[in-house]
């Protein structure tokens, strides 16, 4: 996206918040007004009082100085309230907008970039944006307006020392454009080391534990230390060009005044201009350059912003999976049947395939255990499901409707999930079962609780349902998260159920409860059942033994025995490590 592009999509956020940039306007308008005015009465203070002394300006001036300062001050706290409400609430808007895509992107998206650097998108780039319009729109209102009034005060006194200044105005113009280009690559690259810094934070933190268990404190600090270090450098390198051009700026601000005292001196030696003017002319060349110098700092800030924009853009750009799947038939709670038709998949990058001709028909109220080695395409399967992925060839249909004619939404509302790795939030165990379900009552919440074997624990609890669990549930036991998920899951009362090794990182205790929980969970649902642990599985309808992404064997628990083939060599291993245990 070209510069100007992103410049107006920018503006564009402002348009609902143009009645106040209006008053912001008028308000800098009056600031830029009243400054100029300093520089003019330095005019009348020289002239009339020290070489004319005109004793009538003893009392008019300093009056007029304070009106001035008063009105300048009450206008300059309205542009500055005003310009500071209008850029944060389009950044607010910003950072909603981003994170409102975020969670509506497809999980491939999820699953190629790191949350630390999606943090770092929602934080970090539109903090940097944040500079730029909350403080570069009200530099560009005031600072420009204010440059403006000082050129018409220049102008007023001599045209023709005001040419002389305007000699270094392209010499400006070539410093900042040169400076700017090169911030915005570094901006880029800063923000990308901000991200990779952001990521190995948020790997370090979410696994602590382990960190801690293999003694690996000092390897982190050191990774840390990398990322750290790297931001560092590319931030003291935008610091020094930054540095450069404040200084280049300077110099020709200087180059510029010794070019109008040499003249203007010239001018009133020889009594073409009086010394209150060329000092009412000097005043206002140097009240001009202040508003020259904050531009430069802005257009260094505008650079690094739109590096960000152009980051936190590409992620507002990316087809969200309604847009992408597109699908729009509502698809109505099951009926008849669930059925795989020649469906394969392929993970982007990989090159060989993770499914490939999976055909299956799998009747309402079912349950089908799907069993296999490590890599074997189980969870693949039953993530198509849920269109968490799409099949690159086949189709998935309930009840004849193939599911990629549907909407999402219609389509996940069937489906209730629940996995090895549950996932909680750093809330209340009420609000972590209701998550289920919109609207839920605390009745509703308890019920789905002493159906999941949930509620007796959590009444021990020290504010019962109203107890708050920790980050990812960490003050739970891994029995005690699995079944709030499973109460979660109860709640949402999903036709469709998918049990991803919900059991495999549990106890024998625990299981046995779990276990009483999924009964309650799995009745009068078609279920699909991921399953390490045979012996949970064997009262399933169906077994589908997976090999290399493909149907190996199907059958009940005692055909597939009796078959002596791939299931039973998996039962026999399963049994001998039991027996060695």
């Amino acid at each position: 996206m070209s510069r100007m592009k992103q410049y107006l999509r920018l503006l564009k956020y402002l348009n609902p918040y143009r009645f106040r940039l209006g008053a912001a306007f008028l308000c800098a308008l009056l600031v830029a007004g009243l400054s100029a005015a300093y520089a003019w009465l330095v005019r009348p203070v020289l002239d009339g009082l020290f070489i004319s002394k005109d004793e009538s300006l003893l009392l008019v001036l300093p009056i007029a100085i304070l009106a001035v300062a008063v009105l300048k001050g009450v206008f300059n706290y309205g542009q500055n309230y005003l310009m500071n409400y209008v850029g944060n609430q389009v950044i607010g808007d910003i950072r909603e907008q981003l994170f409102s895509k975020l969670v509506r992107l497809p999980v491939h998206f999820h699953d190629t970039n790191t949350s630390g650097r999606l943090v770092s998108r929602v934080i970090n780039d539109v903090n940097q944006m944040a500079n730029a319009v909350a403080g570069v729109l009200k530099d560009l209102f005031q600072q420009g307006l204010t440059f403006l009034a000082m050129i018409g005060v220049i102008i007023y006194q001599n045209w023709k020392l005001a040419a002389v200044s305007m000699i270094v105005v392209p010499l400006s113009v070539v410093t900042m454009a040169r400076m700017g280009k090169r911030l915005r690559n570094l901006a880029t690259r800063g923000q990308e080391r901000m991200g990779d810094m952001a990521s190995t934070l948020q790997e370090t933190l979410a696994g602590i534990r382990m960190v801690k268990s293999f003694g690996r404190e000092e390897e982190e600090a050191k990774r840390f230390r990398l990322s750290n270090d790297a931001f560092i450098h590319t931030t003291m390198k935008a610091i020094q060009v930054s540095s450069l051009g404040s200084s280049h700026m300077e110099v020709i601000g200087v180059l510029g005044v010794a070019g109008i005292i040499w003249y203007g001196g010239y001018l009133v030696i020889h009594d073409e201009m009086t010394p209150g003017a060329f000092f009412s002319f000097l005043a206002a060349m140097f009240m001009a350059y202040t508003p020259i110098r904050r531009l430069s700092g802005a257009n260094n800030t505008v650079q690094q912003a739109l590096a960000a924009a152009e980051r936190v853009f590409d992620v507002l750009d990316l087809p969200t999976e309604q847009e992408d799947n597109g699908g729009r038939t509502e698809l109505p709670a099951i009926s008849r049947s669930l059925e795989f038709r020649q469906v394969a998949f392929q993970y982007e990058g990989q090159s060989e395939p993770a499914l490939s001709g999976i055909d299956l028909t799998i009747r309402a109220g079912e349950i089908i255990a799907f069993v296999g080695s490590s890599g074997s395409g189980k969870t693949t399967l039953v993530s198509l499901l849920p269109r968490f992925y799409d099949p690159t060839g086949g189709q998935i249909l309930i009840d004849g409707v193939d599911l990629q004619t549907c909407s999402l939404r219609s389509v996940r509302g069937q489906i209730g999930i629940v996995s090895q790795e549950v996932v909680l939030f750093d809330d209340t165990v009420r609000n972590n079962i209701g998550y289920g379900r919109q609207g839920a009552t605390p009745d509703d919440v308890m019920r789905a609780a002493q159906l999941a074997y949930a509620h007796e624990f959590i009444v021990r609890m020290p504010a019962g349902y109203d107890t708050l669990i920790g980050e990812r549930g960490l003050k739970l036991s891994g029995g005690e998260r699995q079944r709030l998920a499973i109460a979660r899951a109860i709640l949402r009362d999903p036709p469709i159920l998918i049990l991803d090794e919900a059991t495999s990182a549990l106890d024998t205790q625990s299981e046995r409860i779990v276990q009483l929980a999924l009964t309650n969970l799995m009745h009068n649902r078609t279920t699909l059942v991921v399953a390490h642990r045979l012996s949970t599985i064997q009262n399933a309808s169906r077994i589908v033994v997976l090999d290399r992404g493909k149907v190996a064997e199907v059958g009940s628990h005692e055909e597939l025995l009796r078959k002596g083939g791939m299931y039973k060599r998996l039962h026999a291993m399963q049994f001998a490590d039991a027996i060695s245990e």
